[in-house]
């Protein structure tokens, strides 16, 4: 038995389109899988069709087996008009490498992870391209619960799809589970509801997260005012992106309209949550990670927590997470990271500014989910009845951060120029140099470079994982002014590089 080979490039509405799969390598990401599939007039040609969806399959098996895992795999797909087709040419590849393949239907991404726990399965191939534009698509895959694919696994499911270097094997076969949804919203809400009254504006962006969220929120006790709950994979208002303003303002508009104690926002693929409060202000998601934080240490008490290197500050200074006994582990944005990390150190949770947030039992089983995010928020609430979400959120420490700034620097060169930066920093913490007239007490390198000054005063420079960027960030516990002085430090590192280019915003 053989398979063709994919190629990177091909004409639609050809032979060969019909014929031959087509996989753009790019597709291939950090952490997960990402292509433009198309639509209907559509003037940018297709990177993948559904011959390269089987390749994937095909490929995705065989690293499975090579990993010395079960040929064992959970999916499911996200509502677009499209994901069905990608999800069984997917399965077709899967089945012709020896896979066992259970199949849940329209899902969230946070269900097909419930589902390796729930079905005992080992890996995972998630169909989904979380809030991408209509005519994206993706895979998130894994082959050892509860994490994703990092790097490594991307990197050698790239060369066996693009070499076409399969391992095809009998033994395939397909099982579709009935109702999972149901055992997937029981899994939520067999435990005792929230007692505070809370009226709560559940935002979707017409995503995947519409068929599912409200009624599980409904189950918890709490009275729900859906928003662009109704599917629609076009996003006729905004892309269901908690980090996008034209969402956050929908949701902010919601509060306000209906009198709401919060608005809790969801992504495409339900894995992600965002949080306006009861004034209709957005908290981003480190402070609402802080907040959490807080909170579970008080019930938990001494905890370890994951947060990625754009993250507040405040998870250091703190003093009632000093006083809870709470530590922190600065590490590498992207989910799948944070997520290994969290297993890793067996921490109760792990925050990403993007906001994946990550529960190790008994919150939960280590994956991202919205929903269980969201469960903790209503918790976090219920258990301070006299006090609102804007409440909690100015009892944290002010602080002043800027945006992600983002200077261009192309892909070919940015990460070299990234790694001397770091050493800049590192020479000037050797020889006692301070920065931003106040010495450096720490440097976390993991991912770029992270400076803290001895007022907690910080600044972050890294490579972007996707664009021809650096990524900025810079914060301060002290003033507005101390975060203007450590932009100004890294700003003039930056500016004896000539391959770094223009901001994209700046403070």
């Amino acid at each position: 038995m053989s398979f063709p080979t994919p190629l990177a490039d091909i004409a639609p509405n050809t032979l060969a389109f019909e014929s031959t799969p087509l996989v753009k390598p790019t597709g291939f990401r950090e952490y997960d899988a990402r292509w433009w599939f198309g639509h209907p007039g559509s003037p940018k040609p297709p990177e993948l069709n559904l011959m390269g969806v089987q390749a994937l399959g095909l490929g995705l098996g065989t690293l499975i087996h090579r990993l010395g895992v079960k040929r064992e795999i959970v999916t499911g797909h996200d509502f677009r008009g499209y994901s069905s087709a990608i999800k069984m040419a997917l399965v077709s590849g899967l089945m012709a490498a020896g896979c066992k393949v259970h199949d849940i239907g329209l899902a969230m991404s946070p269900m097909a992870y419930f589902a390796q726990f729930a079905l005992d399965v080992p890996a995972v191939a998630m169909v989904t391209a979380s809030h991408n534009d209509n005519g994206w698509t993706g895979v998130k895959m894994g082959a050892q619960r509860p994490v994703t694919f990092g790097p490594d696994e991307m990197g050698q499911l790239r060369d066996i799809v693009l070499a076409g270097d399969f391992e095809m094997a009998p033994g395939g076969s397909y099982h579709f589970v009935a109702d999972f949804p149901a055992r997937y919203a029981a899994d939520l809400t067999t435990r005792s509801k929230i007692k505070r009254k809370l009226k709560v504006v559940c935002a979707c962006g017409n995503g995947t997260a519409g068929a599912f969220a409200p009624a599980i929120l409904e189950a918890l006790g709490v009275e729900v005012v859906p928003l662009d709950t109704v599917l629609d994979h076009s996003f006729p208002r905004y892309n269901p992106n908690p980090e996008d303003l034209h969402m956050l303002h929908a949701m902010a508009d919601a509060v306000k309209e209906h009198k709401a104690d919060l608005a809790l926002g969801f992504d495409g693929d339900g894995d992600r949550c965002g949080v306006v409060d009861n004034h209709g202000d957005e908290i981003f998601a480190d402070k609402i990670g802080a907040l959490l934080a807080r909170d579970l240490a008080r019930v938990h008490g001494p905890s370890t927590f994951v947060v990625d290197v754009k993250s507040t500050g405040l998870f250091m200074t703190d003093p009632e997470l000093k006083r809870l006994g709470a530590t922190t582990d600065y590490w590498k944005t992207g989910h799948s990271y944070i997520k290994r990390r969290v297993k890793e150190l067996n921490a109760l949770a792990g925050f990403e500014k993007s906001g994946h947030f990550f529960f190790n039992a008994p919150v939960g089983r280590g994956y991202d989910d919205g929903l269980v995010t969201a469960i903790a928020v209503l918790d976090m609430l219920d258990r301070n009845p006299q006090k609102s979400m804007a409440d909690l959120y100015a009892d944290l420490p002010r602080t002043w951060g800027s945006p992600t700034m983002a200077p261009h620097c192309a892909d070919e060169v940015k990460y070299g120029i990234v790694d001397k930066v770091v050493q800049i920093f590192k020479d000037k913490q050797a020889k006692g140099e301070p920065v931003a007239d106040s010495a450096i007490v720490d440097l976390v390198t993991v991912n770029g470079v992270r400076v803290t000054t001895s007022d907690g005063t910080w600044g972050l420079v890294r490579a972007s994982s996707n664009k021809p960027e650096l990524v900025v960030v810079v914060e301060s516990p002290v003033s507005e002014s101390r975060m203007r002085d450590m932009f100004k430090a890294i700003d003039q590192v930056l500016r004896t590089f000539p391959d770094v280019g223009a901001y994209n915003q700046t403070i």
